[in-house]
């Protein structure tokens, strides 16, 4: 049993190391001095924020922009992908209609097959409705996207609260509406803060359809733009995309570590409710 024990620890400890010390070695390499890939050592002889000042000084590239664009998209995916899997997943699970197992048995087809093998039909189909290079082509992609994928956890959840107090609504003569948006809603926040969640973290760091639809700099994403960067010939500014890396991270982690005391409480909530 002790011998099993410490092969799990050692494991876990191999992949503890291999996840964590990727992001400690682009952190270190963007407060380096210098603008080399290689280094003596792991942590720098000389610490440096003047990577940092340069993302936001450097005229050779649009570091604000993107980030402000990548804001754009990654947040309104999130919601109007949140708000189509509520709708969308309650509807499900909830009510009986002609077309619902064949609905949903076509997203269950869906999911088995990865998202890039649709690049040449929809660039096809972005191309025919003008929406080439356009920020709303990539949050109708996500959002829709984020549908098919989280419909059935989203259902599943649903699945889960009794019906029970629906009907101790309607009998109080709430309607339909009145029983979604005070009864369903307010059980429903771990599985929106996990859609949000999901969605935004995508859409944040999603290279594919950014570079397959976005033609110019000035809108390009944070992906597309920092691949951009170490992708030009004898480019050398790799500690630059390394303090850009890391301010990608940022936002994310903050974001995690906010909503998660959210989800805590909405599971609280739903179970005491339920």
């Amino acid at each position: 049993m002790k011998l099993r024990h410490l092969i799990t620890y050692l494991i876990l400890l191999v992949l503890t190391i291999s996840i964590v010390y990727p992001a400690l070695w682009i952190l270190m390499s963007s407060l380096k001095v210098g603008d080399s890939l290689y280094s003596e050592t792991f942590i720098p002889k000389a610490f440096t924020l003047d990577h940092y000042k340069e993302l936001f000084t450097n005229t050779r590239y649009h570091y604000s922009r993107w980030y402000m664009n990548t804001i754009k998209v990654a947040v309104l995916s999130a919601i109007l992908g949140t708000f189509m899997t509520l709708l969308g997943s309650y509807a499900m699970a909830r009510f009986r209609f002609v077309g619902r197992k064949f609905g949903l048995m076509g997203m269950l087809v869906l999911n088995m097959f990865p998202s890039f093998m649709s690049l040449v039909a929809i660039y096809v189909l972005l191309l025919q409705f003008d929406l080439l290079n356009s920020h709303w082509a990539l949050i109708l992609i996500y959002s829709s996207g984020a549908f098919i994928n989280n419909v059935f956890v989203a259902k599943g959840f649903y699945d889960t609260i009794p019906r029970s107090l629906e009907e101790a609504a309607r009998i109080d003569g709430a309607s339909h509406w009145k029983v979604f948006t005070n009864v369903m809603i307010p059980l429903s926040k771990p599985m929106l803060t996990y859609v949000s969640l999901v969605i935004f973290n995508g859409a944040w760091v999603d290279f594919i359809f950014a570079r397959l639809i976005l033609r110019t700099v000035d809108q390009e994403t944070l992906a597309v733009g920092l691949y951009d960067i170490v992708n030009q010939q004898n480019a050398t500014d790799f500690t630059f995309f390394a303090a850009g890396a890391v301010l990608l991270a940022i936002p994310v982690l903050l974001l995690f570590v906010w909503l998660q005391r959210f989800l805590v409480d909405g599971l609280t909530a739903g179970a005491s409710k339920g």
